[in-house]
């Protein structure tokens, strides 16, 4: 019978080795003479003020996709004790993201371009041209990179709120992407993610359409009264199918536009620097596998993956105060189960509430209920059957997940 990993595995925990991702953060490093045992990411140190890095200790640095003013530099580096690992040319990502993107990130270029113009779309065509899921040596090598550069990101985004409300603040939201604006469930969803937010739980989805782009909606309208969020759906409604690109991403960024200088939630205890973004939209965690969906532009802060398996257990694993299933089909049903293998073995350690959204798909569509608890029933860590929840109530819903 499996075991969990070490507590020391899968807990969070603070990294040993001093990581720079700013050029404020670098130059005044460089100033006291050494970098050496630093991580420098993804920084343009081509750019003027050129630093002069010849009287600089860089024994054991390293130097993961940055730019140098010429290759010369780079090799100077390497034979001072540095290690120097540059970004690919030709590639329109970073190989090594410092920070996760935000939806401007994403939506960059679409006023100039419309959907095909878009970053997120832009990318999306690049990995279809060289393989999608299955790429060369090169671009493989890229994207994990790239992967990389998000899982590093992704653990300093979320350590600040982490160590202020802890991992059991965690929801994860999951359900159809084909869910449309305006309908009952896309509306549910979306007081869902208002009111989890309102209770200080970080809401993190899958980053697509439907279910997911109306829970980030509902975080990202946290602050304002309930009345908003429903002329919000409103005018998103007026582009309800996620398949007409152009119209669906033109009336997001409308939204954000209207709702960019909102008022502030009051948080229930103070809240810690840069945690911001997740009381105003919380976190999606989509791919670039699914990118022939728009992107979901209403989360804080956005981890996107080439890698759709990373991407899937980086947010079950993530969401430890539960999880959150509306109506969805296939996708949505492997997630349950892939959740339920965590939280049988405890994989991740302690999990939340599963709760169902809709009591009678979950129970004579689709009969989650009859599978889920003698499952739980049977874990090795005692009756977790307790822990499944059906309900056509989001406010009960919200009581289960913020119960303690």
């Amino acid at each position: 019978m499996p075991t969990p990993p070490p507590a020391d595995v899968i807990e969070p925990h603070h990294r040993n080795v001093e990581e720079i991702e700013t050029r404020a953060a670098f130059d005044r490093r460089v100033a006291t003479g050494s970098l050496a045992g630093v991580t420098v990411q993804g920084l343009r140190l081509d750019l003027d003020p050129v630093p002069d890095l010849t009287g600089t200790e860089v024994t054991g640095t390293l130097f993961v996709g940055c730019r140098f003013a010429g290759r010369e530099v780079g090799a100077d580096l390497v034979r001072r004790g540095a290690n120097v690992v540059p970004p690919f040319s030709g590639l329109p990502y970073p190989t090594q993201p410092s920070h996760l993107y935000t939806a401007d990130d994403l939506a960059a270029g679409f006023t100039e371009g419309g959907f095909a113009g878009m970053y997120d779309t832009r990318v999306y065509e690049h990995f279809r041209a060289h393989g999608g899921a299955l790429p060369d040596v090169r671009e493989a090598l890229g994207q994990r990179l790239h992967d990389h550069g998000v899982d590093n990101a992704l653990v300093d985004a979320t350590r600040a709120w982490l160590d202020a409300h802890g991992p059991q603040s965690v929801i994860g939201v999951m359900g159809g992407h084909a869910v449309p604006r305006g309908s009952a469930a896309y509306r549910m969803a979306a007081v869902l993610g208002r009111e989890l937010a309102r209770a200080d739980r970080l809401v993190v989805t899958g980053g697509g359409p439907g279910v997911m782009e109306a829970a980030n909606l509902g975080a990202f309208l946290s602050a304002w009264p309930a009345d908003e969020l429903t002329a919000a759906i409103d005018l998103l409604a007026t582009a309800p199918d996620f398949t007409d690109h152009d119209r669906y991403t033109e009336v997001a960024l409308q939204v954000r536009t209207r709702y960019a200088a909102g008022p502030t939630l009051p948080a229930q205890r103070p809240a810690p620097a840069d945690t911001g973004w997740a009381r105003s939209g919380g976190l999606a965690i989509p791919t670039w596998l699914y990118g022939h969906e728009p992107a979901n532009l209403f989360a804080g802060r956005i981890a996107k993956y080439f890698s759709n398996a990373i991407r899937e257990d980086t947010i079950l694993r993530l969401a430890r105060g539960g999880i959150v299933f509306a109506p969805g089909r296939a996708g949505t049903v492997q997630e349950v189960f892939q959740a339920a293998t965590k939280t049988y073995y405890g994989t991740d350690g302690a999990s939340g509430a599963y709760v169902f959204l809709d009591r009678s798909y979950w129970t004579d569509e689709l009969p989650i209920e009859s599978l889920l608890r003698p499952l739980f029933a049977a874990s090795p860590f005692g009756d977790l059957s307790t822990t499944v929840h059906l309900t056509d109530d989001v406010r009960e819903a919200v009581r289960v997940l913020t119960a303690s």
